[in-house]
C-alpha cells in the first residue's frame, strides 16, 4: 500500500459517520485493540485531555521526557500539514511509508472489527495505527492527547501513569452536552483507580464535577493551582522567560511560544511531570532543556515581517479569548488584522466577540478539507455585524490573507484564526517548513 492510497482510504472513512453520537463510544476501539494484540499496553501513558491546551500540555511532556533520554511516543490531534504527525518519536512523525505499510498489516484487524462492530472511524484508526507504532518501536512512554471529551473518547483505553484535564469549555456541546457540568463529567471520565489525576484552573461548577468524580473511582487529585506557580521574568520576540516553582523544585527556563496561556499550560506540564516515579521523572536540568525545545506549531506563532503574522487555532470561544487575552499583553495598542474561518457546529458568535474586543478589523474567509465544512464567509460577516462589528467576506484564504496583510500599516498584526484548517493551510503557503 502506498501512503497515498493509506491517505485516500483514511478519508474516505470521515463520511461514514451518520451520528457523531452514535459512534462516541468504546466497545469498537477495544475490539479493534484486542485484534491488534493490545499495543496500548506495551508501554507506558500520560493521558492528557481538556478543552483547550492539552496539545500544547502533551508537546511540553513529551519535550522533558526526550530530554531525559526516554524513547518518547506523542499522539496529538488534529494534524497540522500530515496524518503522519499523529504519531511521533521522539518529535518525529513516523515515515509516511511505515505508515501506509502499518496500515496495511492492520487491514485483517480491520476487517475482522467491521464484521461485528461496523468499521473502525477515521480517528479510531489513525489512534489505533499510532498505538500500534509506539509498542513495534518499544517506546519508553508515550504521551496520549484526548480526542473529544475523555469518558467515551478512544484513547481512554490506556492505563496511564498520570491523566491530567487542562481546562473545561463549550465545545462539541452536540455530543458532550450543553452545559458545563456535562462537558466536566466527561472529561473527568479519563480519571482511574490509583492514577494521580493533574487538574488545571477550570469554572468552579466543573471543578465540583470533577472532584467528585475523581473522588468516586479513587482517583488522587492534584490542583495545579496547589503546586506550582509561574512567574514571567521577561518577554522575547518568540518566547518568554518564566520563573517557576514547585514542590519538586525551582525553573528558570525560556519557554519558546507566546502566549498567556502557554504559562499556565507549562504549570500543568510540570506538575504531570512531577507525578512520575523515579525512573520516569526528569531532573530539572532536563525539564529545563526539554521546554527550551519545544516548538508548537499554530499556537500563539510569530512569523517575523512587517506587519508581524501570527498563527493561532482558536476554534472555540475559550481559545479565542485566550487568544484575546494574549494579544492584548504581547501587542498592546498595535491594531489587529484577524483573517478568519469557523468550522460548521462551531460557535462563531462566541469566538468572534472576544477577538473583537481588540482594536481590530476582520476578513472572513473559508476553507476546504475532506469531512469538514467551513461557515460561510458572509454569514460570519452577518454575525459579526449583528454586535456592531464589520469585516469583508472573502471565500479564498490566500487572497484573504494578501488582503489582510496589504491593509495592514509596519506596526500592526495580521492573526490568522479560527480553524485548523485555515490557519493550517495559510502557514504552509506563507511560511513552508517542517513543523
Amino acid at each position: 500500500m502506498s501512503f497515498e492510497r493509506a491517505e485516500r482510504y483514511l478519508l474516505g472513512t470521515i463520511d461514514e459517520v451518520t451520528s457523531r453520537r452514535s459512534s462516541y463510544k468504546l466497545d469498537r476501539m477495544r475490539a479493534f485493540l484486542r485484534e491488534l494484540g493490545q499495543p496500548h499496553l506495551a508501554y507506558a501513558t500520560i493521558h492528557v485531555g481538556g478543552t483547550s491546551g492539552k496539545g500544547s500540555v502533551s508537546a511540553m511532556i513529551a519535550c522533558a521526557l526526550q530530554a531525559a533520554g526516554r524513547r518518547t511516543g506523542l499522539h496529538t490531534k488534529p494534524h497540522f500539514h500530515s496524518m503522519t504527525e499523529r504519531a511521533r518519536i521522539d518529535g518525529e512523525a513516523i515515515p509516511r511509508e511505515r505508515f501506509a505499510s502499518l496500515l496495511d498489516a492492520m487491514m485483517p484487524a480491520i476487517e475482522h472489527t467491521t464484521s461485528r462492530y461496523g468499521r473502525p472511524t477515521y480517528y479510531e484508526t489513525l489512534l489505533a495505527l499510532a498505538f500500534t507504532y509506539f509498542a513495534q518501536e518499544r517506546v519508553d512512554v508515550a504521551v496520549i492527547e484526548v480526542g473529544l471529551g475523555g469518558r467515551l473518547d478512544g484513547t481512554n483505553v490506556v492505563e496511564p501513569l498520570v491523566a491530567a484535564i487542562t481546562s473545561v469549555g463549550y465545545d462539541h456541546t452536540d455530543v458532550l452536552g450543553s452545559t458545563i457540568e456535562e462537558i466536566a463529567f466527561e472529561k473527568a471520565g479519563i480519571a482511574k483507580h490509583g492514577v494521580p489525576l493533574v487538574l488545571a484552573a477550570v469554572p468552579l461548577p466543573a471543578q465540583a464535577v470533577i472532584e467528585r468524580y475523581a473522588a468516586e473511582v479513587g482517583a488522587p487529585l492534584v490542583r495545579v493551582a496547589d503546586v506550582v506557580h509561574v512567574e514571567v521574568e521577561e518577554s522575547e520576540t518568540g518566547g518568554q522567560r518564566l520563573h517557576i516553582r514547585s514542590k519538586g523544585g525551582s525553573y528558570r527556563l525560556l519557554l519558546p511560544a507566546l502566549g498567556i496561556f502557554q504559562r499556565s499550560n507549562a504549570a500543568t506540564a510540570i506538575a504531570v511531570v512531577e507525578q512520575l516515579a523515579d525512573q520516569l521523572r526528569p531532573t530539572p536540568e532536563q525539564l529545563i532543556k526539554g521546554f527550551g525545545e519545544l516548538m508548537v506549531a499554530g499556537r500563539m506563532e510569530l512569523v517575523g515581517g512587517s506587519p508581524a503574522v501570527v498563527f493561532d487555532i482558536a476554534h472555540n470561544a475559550e481559545k479565542a479569548e485566550a487568544l484575546a487575552a494574549s494579544l492584548r499583553e504581547r501587542f498592546a495598542g498595535r491594531r489587529i488584522h484577524f483573517v478568519v474561518a469557523i468550522g460548521e457546529g462551531k460557535d462563531a458568535r462566541g469566538i468572534l466577540t472576544s477577538l473583537a474586543s481588540l482594536p481590530s478589523s476582520f476578513i472572513f474567509t473559508s476553507f476546504a478539507a475532506s469531512g469538514r465544512r467551513a461557515i460561510a464567509p458572509a454569514r460570519l460577516a452577518t454575525i459579526a455585524q449583528s454586535f456592531g462589528s464589520w469585516g469583508r467576506a472573502i471565500d479564498d484564504p490566500i487572497e484573504a490573507f494578501s488582503v489582510a496583510r496589504r491593509l495592514a500599516e509596519s506596526r500592526d498584526v495580521v492573526v490568522v484564526t479560527g480553524s485548523t484548517f485555515v490557519v493550517a493551510g495559510l502557514r504552509e503557503w506563507y511560511a513552508p517548513a517542517p513543523v
